[in-house]
């Protein structure tokens, strides 16, 4: 009896402990003080960029999809808090990510939401794999700083979590 109380004992720590870094990482498969994963960014025009072509900028990654409910919620956020405020400061960038989608999908989305930021595909979801696990869902934002390491995280829409980005954001571009 004493064995089974043992083993019993050590799985529910097992499972909780992998609870816990599931909460802690969120889904994602990189943390604050990474170097961010390089890719090819797809801009809806055609034109293509790597994100190294980024360092010496604040960047920020939003990835997002036409479908998630929260992404919209949280997208004219970005858009007038975030967007509006810094999209002339020559030192900042901000990119959505739309997961496994086309252009035409894209366009309909950034209209109907009234985004201006730019929005890029992710036709195949290998961009977000690089940051999450290939089912961890959207809405994330990853702030990178000017040396390319990652400096915040975010997972779905929180009001504290988006005010923390944002004064974020305002400490690395001072």
């Amino acid at each position: 009896m004493r064995r089974i109380l043992i083993l019993f004992t050590m799985t529910l720590f097992v499972f909780s402990t992998q609870a816990q870094s599931e909460k802690e990482n969120r889904g994602y498969v990189v943390k604050v003080g990474d170097k961010a994963p390089n890719f090819t960014i797809k801009y809806i025009d055609g034109k293509t960029a790597q994100l190294s072509d980024l360092k010496g900028k604040i960047v920020m990654l939003q990835f997002t999809a036409s479908w998630c409910g929260v992404c919209r919620r949280e997208m004219p956020f970005i858009e007038s808090d975030i967007w509006q405020k810094h999209k002339s400061n020559k030192d900042f960038v901000l990119i959505g990510i739309d997961l496994k989608e086309n252009i035409e999908t894209i366009k309909k989305f950034t209209k109907t939401t009234g985004i201006t930021y730019p929005v890029v595909l992710d036709e195949d979801g290998k961009i977000f794999e690089l940051y999450a696990e290939e089912d961890a869902g959207v809405t994330r934002n990853v702030l990178i700083n000017k040396e390319g390491k990652i400096v915040f995280l975010t997972r779905l829409y929180d009001e504290t979590e988006f005010e923390n980005l944002k004064q974020n954001i305002e400490k690395l571009l001072k």
